[in-house]
């Protein structure tokens, strides 16, 4: 090989090289959890977050539901519900709806929980909870956020973008300081390639039943560990009922 076919193989590669590395993070991987997601029949869809939340915790709710329900896919709509503290401590998931709730749960490590039922690839009901006992003090206004905007976004289907610790400026990674409070541009283009296929039916309102009933509330109940992030501050559980139904809880652990 003569020196200017070497010159001209180096300066290919380095090209190469510098192409990759310029294409963003948040535009080069997909982030959906599996094929999971809600059965429509047309899009946009819609999909009712029930509150269950006390007062301190609206404005957070309202502006979490404002960035999902910019995605071109979804429409979310926020639902009147129950926010006493029984209501709010078990967190009961609803067929067809998504429920958000808040409590002082404890110092048990999480800072918020997101859980999906599924049944085959379709997501039939969801809750969100915020652990009180570390976000009502310690945390800022953006931390809140991020958590909630994050523990939704899981419940749509979404997994995060990034586990390392790197700030990818979206709810969905997990930076060392929770400091990204809303999504990003590739967060509603993975909601597109997740939702753009129709199904022919719907677990929008008129979910089947199932499994609804599970206690899966305690950590005992979580079933599998499927893993956990290099940084050690988020995990996901998955727990199989049979008959192609399951639960998947996604963990945001305090610092």
């Amino acid at each position: 090989m003569n020196a200017k076919i070497r010159y001209l193989l180096f300066v290919a590669l380095v090209t190469a090289l510098f192409l990759v590395a310029a294409v963003p993070r948040s535009t080069n991987a997909s982030h959906s959890w599996g094929n999971y997601h809600w059965a429509r029949t047309a899009n946009p869809f819609t999909l009712s977050v029930i509150d269950s939340m006390t007062t301190d915790w609206d404005d957070n709710l309202n502006a979490a539901i404002a960035d999902w329900n910019a995605s071109s896919v979804m429409n979310v709509t926020k639902e009147a519900g129950q926010s006493d503290a029984t209501t709010r401590n078990r967190c009961r998931p609803v067929r067809g709806k998504v429920r958000s709730c808040n409590y002082t749960y404890g110092t048990n490590g999480w800072l918020g929980l997101a859980q999906i039922w599924a049944k085959g690839g379709h997501i039939t009901q969801g809750t969100a909870k915020m652990n009180d006992s570390y976000l009502s003090s310690g945390y800022t206004e953006t931390n809140r956020q991020h958590v909630i905007c994050q523990e939704l976004g899981h419940d749509w289907g979404l997994d995060h973008q990034d586990e390392s610790g790197a700030d990818l400026n979206t709810c969905m990674d997990y930076d060392d300081n929770l400091s990204n409070p809303s999504p990003d541009q590739h967060d509603y283009q993975q909601l597109e390639t997740m939702y753009a296929h129709l199904d022919t039916l719907t677990t929008i309102a008129a979910a089947p039943k199932g499994f609804e009933s599970a206690n899966m509330e305690a950590r005992r109940n979580w079933g599998k560990l499927v893993r956990t992030a290099k940084n050690g501050r988020t995990s996901l559980f998955v727990r199989d009922f049979g008959g192609g139904y399951k639960v998947f809880t996604f963990v945001t652990w305090a610092k």
